[in-house]
């Protein structure tokens, strides 16, 4: 497996893994017991990155609560310092999902020693703000993390969905490890941002690298998820009109997995770590088979000519996809 720097000080696999579908958005979450299973299982294949964040909580019918944190806490609990561990704060998701911001100086000290707490560890190695609060200076959120890296709460620092120019401010004050944006093939919106990451040597986390589980081929519009508590329900490429749009990438996937003797999934996840020696994406799955083959798409070699010859199709492609950015 190929690994990836995350900042000056922090390595890890070309592959990691999102956390997120074992509490929320996927459904009902995972059994406790089993999800802390499976992250483990995840371990020993080779993860050695989980992502997760104080805002993946979510609830049993009976009431009781799954918490992302803690269900990673537990699984590497006895391999702490072998694995790289990024968390979030800064955004509390609302019933009607929308979401609420704050990342106010005193709430992030809240939210990290939260953390801390769940993930029943004494330091986080990468701490991301979780969504921009316009109500707060970026180099207000820099200075209040600078002061936790001092302080040994965390190693690094990083910002989800960012722009350029809050990057850029924000670093200026504290260098920022890494950004995590929406990334895929179908949402290459954040591409823009590749050659700030460059300049700056900050690594890209791709979520939803398979655009929501889409890519892999597996679903169409008669898929039926699990309600209001699979956010997959009702997105765009997931209609009648977005399925159509998309067939022809699902039909170049296809072909182009059969031709490297990989899965379509596989085939998206090696398209975008060939295509920069800093991405890495964190696709999620509470399948065991599933976490295998993500994992071993880093094992997929494409070449620089193969990347664009992709890039040049996609370019001339229209999606409707989940983000709210152009479809191109």
């Amino acid at each position: 497996m190929e690994y990836r720097k995350l900042g000056k000080d922090l390595k890890v696999s070309a592959v990691g893994l999102g956390c997120m579908g074992f509490s929320h958005a996927s459904g009902e979450p995972v059994d406790n017991e089993a999800a802390v299973k499976i992250l483990r299982q995840a371990y020993e294949m080779g993860y050695d990155f989980f992502d997760t964040a104080e805002a993946y909580t979510g609830y049993f019918p009976d009431g009781t609560v799954s918490c992302n944190e803690e269900l990673v806490g537990k699984a590497v609990k006895d391999v702490r310092h072998k694995v790289v561990i990024a968390t979030k704060m800064g955004v509390t998701h609302n019933e009607d999902l929308s979401l609420t911001l704050d990342s106010r100086p005193e709430t992030i000290r809240k939210s990290v020693e939260g953390s801390l707490k769940n993930l029943n560890t004494d330091y986080i190695d990468l701490y991301y703000q979780h969504r921009i609060d316009p109500k707060v200076e970026p180099e207000v959120v820099a200075q209040t993390m600078a002061q936790l890296i001092k302080e040994g709460k965390i190693r690094a620092w990083g910002i989800s969905e960012t722009t350029e120019e809050y990057l850029r401010r924000a670093n200026a004050v504290c260098p920022v490890a890494a950004v995590e944006n929406r990334y895929s093939m179908m949402a290459r919106w954040h591409e823009t941002l590749f050659p700030v990451c460059e300049e700056l040597n900050i690594a890209y986390v791709a979520f939803s690298p398979m655009a929501n589980g889409f890519l892999t081929g597996k679903y169409t519009p008669q898929t039926k998820f699990e309600g209001s508590k699979d956010y997959r329900t009702g997105m765009p490429q997931y209609t009648k009109e977005g399925y159509e749009k998309a067939k022809e990438l699902l039909d170049m996937l296809k072909g182009l997995a059969e031709e490297k003797n990989a899965t379509m999934g596989q085939l998206s996840l090696a398209w975008m770590i060939c295509k920069k020696p800093y991405i890495i994406p964190i696709p999620g799955s509470r399948k065991p088979e599933r976490l295998r083959e993500n994992l071993e798409a880093g094992e997929i070699v494409l070449t620089q000519e193969e990347v664009a010859l992709i890039d040049e199709k996609l370019n001339v492609m229209e999606f409707e996809v989940f983000g709210g950015h152009p479809t191109k």
